[in-house]
């Protein structure tokens, strides 16, 4: 069993250990989930990915990010406009690396 893989999720790159508790953009569903697009397993890098390796993790929670307030101006324009955003979330547990 490796100590620690990283594996591709949402465009995203993260690097987990088993326990680890991650906070990853929305995936659907509840219960446990598996990422099998592994980029690298402890020593092994994979070409693009390492053949057969799987993260097997659990969905904790759907929860959403903190607010982001993006605001747009224009001198001497009387151009305002403010928009808010918050990124919705899914925090996983990591259970097990299989690789």
């Amino acid at each position: 069993m490796a100590d620690y893989a990283i594996f591709q999720s949402g465009g995203k790159q993260y690097r987990a250990k088993a326990g680890d508790i991650l906070k990853l953009e929305k995936i659907k569903g509840e219960g446990k989930v598996e990422f099998d697009h592994v980029l690298m397993v402890g020593d092994k890098i994979g070409n693009p990915t390492v053949t057969g390796a799987k993260v097997l993790a659990e969905i904790v929670e759907q929860t959403r990010a903190d607010k982001i307030i993006v605001f747009k101006k224009k001198r001497r324009h009387n151009y305002r406009r403010t928009k808010g955003h918050r990124q919705q979330l899914t925090v996983v547990k990591i259970t097990e690396i299989k690789g």
